[in-house]
Parts: C-alpha cells; sequence; structure tokens
C-alpha cells in the first residue's frame, strides 16, 4: 500500500501553523481588550453611584458611605454579560473567518487540481481506448494476444471510471443511482482476473468461490474499486505460496463479498481502525505494516452504498474481510432518490 510520504505535507503545516498563531494572537488580545473594557465599564458605574451617595428614604446625602441596591448590582451584572457575550461572539465569528481562509483556499487549490488532473487524464486514456481497439481488429479475439487486449481494453475502461468519478468529486457533482443491481459474482471474477498475473509472478494463487449471483445497488465500477482495494491489501500481506480466496453469497437480506488470505493475520491495532488512513501495525519480526488508504476507501463505497465492511476473523491462518451491502432482487426498481458517495 502507498504511504504518506515524510514531510510532502510540510508547507501546509506551515501555512496553517501561521494561521493558529495569527488566530491565537487575536483572540488574546480581543479578550485583554474585552477584560478592560469590563472592568473600564464597572468602574465608571460604580464611580457615578459613588458620585451621588444617599441614604435610602432620608433624602440627605451620607458624606461617609455610599449605597447600591441589589437592583443596581443585579443590572450592572447583566449589562456586563450581554456585553461580554455580544463582544465574544464577535470575536469568535471574526477568528473564524481568518482561521478558515488558508483552508479554503488549500480546498480551492486541491479541487482545482484534481479537476485538471481529471481533464488532462481523460483524452490520453481516450487515445489508448482507440489504440486498444485498432490493435483488437487484427487480433483474434479467442487467442491469447487478444485475450490480452480484452483484459487491457477492460482496466482503460476502469481508470476511465474512476478518472470520471474524480472529476464529479472535484466538481461536487453528485453521482447517479444505478438504472440495475451490480451481479457481485460478475464483479469478483474480474477482480481476480486482473489480479492473476501479478499474483502469479508472487507465488499466490487467486481463487473465486461464489455461490450463486447475488445483487446489490451499487455502482459497478465502485465495487470493482473496493473489491480490488480488499484483494490487492490480501495479495501485499500474503507470502509465496498463500492463497487469496473471493467469495459472493447471499446472507439473509445482505450480499456479501468476502476476500480472504492465508497471511501471517492483523496485530498490534484495533481491528476498527485498520479502516483509518495509513494505519500501521507491527509486524513479524519487529517489522511494520502499513495499509494505506486503500481499506479507508473501501469504507466510504461500502457506506455509501448502505452496507459496511469489517474484518470477518484474523489471525496466523489468514485474515478474511467482510464486504456486506443491502441485497437487491432481480428486476426489482433502484430505490428512490438513492446516491453513492464514494
Amino acid at each position: 500500500m502507498n504511504e504518506a510520504p515524510a514531510g510532502g505535507d510540510g508547507p501546509d503545516r506551515a501555512t496553517l501553523r501561521r494561521a493558529a498563531l495569527k488566530v491565537a494572537v487575536r483572540i488574546s488580545a480581543a479578550c485583554a481588550v474585552m477584560v478592560l473594557c469590563l472592568l473600564a465599564g464597572a468602574a465608571f458605574y460604580l464611580t457615578n453611584q459613588l458620585a451621588h451617595p444617599a441614604v435610602p428614604g432620608s433624602g440627605v446625602p451620607a458624606p461617609d458611605y455610599a449605597y447600591l441596591d441589589a437592583k443596581d448590582l443585579f443590572e450592572a451584572l447583566i449589562i456586563a454579560g450581554v456585553a461580554g457575550i455580544v463582544l465574544a461572539g464577535g470575536v469568535g465569528w471574526a477568528s473564524a473567518r481568518s482561521a478558515i481562509k488558508p483552508l479554503a483556499k488549500a480546498l480551492a487549490l486541491q479541487r482545482r487540481f484534481v479537476q485538471d488532473a481529471s481533464h488532462e487524464l481523460r483524452t490520453p486514456l481516450a487515445i489508448l481506448d482507440a489504440r486498444i481497439q485498432l490493435a483488437q481488429r487484427h487480433a483474434i479475439p479467442d487467442s491469447e494476444p487478444g485475450k490480452a487486449l480484452a483484459r487491457i481494453r477492460d482496466d482503460t475502461a476502469a481508470l476511465t471510471a474512476i478518472v470520471n468519478e474524480l472529476l464529479l468529486a472535484a466538481t461536487g457533482a453528485q453521482q447517479d443511482a444505478p438504472t440495475e443491481p451490480t451481479d457481485l459474482a460478475d464483479v469478483t471474477a474480474a477482480v481476480a482476473e486482473s489480479l492473476q498475473q501479478l499474483a502469479r509472478n508472487r507465488g499466490i494463487s487467486v481463487v473465486v468461490r461464489n455461490e450463486g449471483r447475488p445483487l446489490a445497488w451499487i455502482d459497478v465500477g465502485s465495487l470493482r474499486r473496493a473489491v480490488l482495494a480488499l484483494a490487492d491489501n490480501a495479495l501485499t500481506h500474503t507470502p509465496a505460496g498463500g492463497r487469496i480466496t473471493l467469495t459472493a453469497v447471499s446472507d439473509k437480506h445482505q450480499a456479501v463479498i468476502t476476500v480472504a488470505d492465508t497471511g501471517p493475520g492483523i496485530t498490534g491495532v484495533d481491528q476498527d481502525r485498520i479502516f483509518e488512513r495509513f494505519v500501521r501495525t507491527q509486524g513479524h519480526q519487529g517489522t511494520q505494516r502499513s495499509f494505506g488508504i486503500g481499506l479507508s476507501l473501501v469504507r466510504d463505497i461500502a457506506s455509501g452504498a448502505g452496507g459496511s465492511v469489517q474484518i470477518a476473523r484474523t489471525g496466523p491462518a489468514g485474515t478474511t474481510m467482510r464486504l456486506a451491502l443491502p441485497l437487491a432482487a432481480s428486476g426489482e426498481a433502484p430505490p428512490a432518490g438513492s446516491r453513492e458517495n464514494s
């Protein structure tokens, strides 16, 4: 899995640190001014009362002392409290606006980069797909070159779908709900086919054991990315001679995909934290294992479709990841207003 580059977010950290220092100085200065103003107001009020002292009911000035009743004190406290609340709210609002400006700029730059990158990638991907189609015309479909070109074109289509989803996310648009349910068995078979060569190079076998053809309302591209991330994670942590098993089954009201490996298991970290970004665990012989952002994306895709992902089991004999989605019946209409956030 990919790891966050060390120090790669240095400029952002420096910007946020400066912004935090600026906000802290502003809040400190504003609080100091607020306290001074409240003290000055209270002093002015008391001075005004002391300038006109009188004993209640006598109408005669008392030169030796001044009298303040509870009403006067409560009025002063209420006025000072209201003024303090209003002033604190104004300071907080101004500070918040100042604090989020660097974040807003950073998010705008990030969104613009994703938009530009997505647009730039779409053209070469379209050209690549056209060249693959041209090569397919000169290859026998059932031959090895023909099958290889078909697989390459499928991978290109999957990459194009990812780029389109990134562009949708960058523009803030929502992805259209699928018009028909996705067959989980087809997805597991496609993922296994994509990983076969890479797995063989590492001495690992990839097996598909589907039970029926469960259906779920989820975009096929998003589901393929989720299962591919689970399988890739299993491939990364499975030693040579091991096996990865992908299974699609129906379990009560859920359509379930499991990805099982024969790796050393997950230890040294809370299992619920595995789906956080860039989680690291202590592996065998003091080595660290990193889970990158792949599992975090799987969780986002699953929750966006109303499902979940979890560790079904883990131990020295291997780990099994379970991706569960609401089961859809064949011919069933899509849920009204459903959208996916992936």
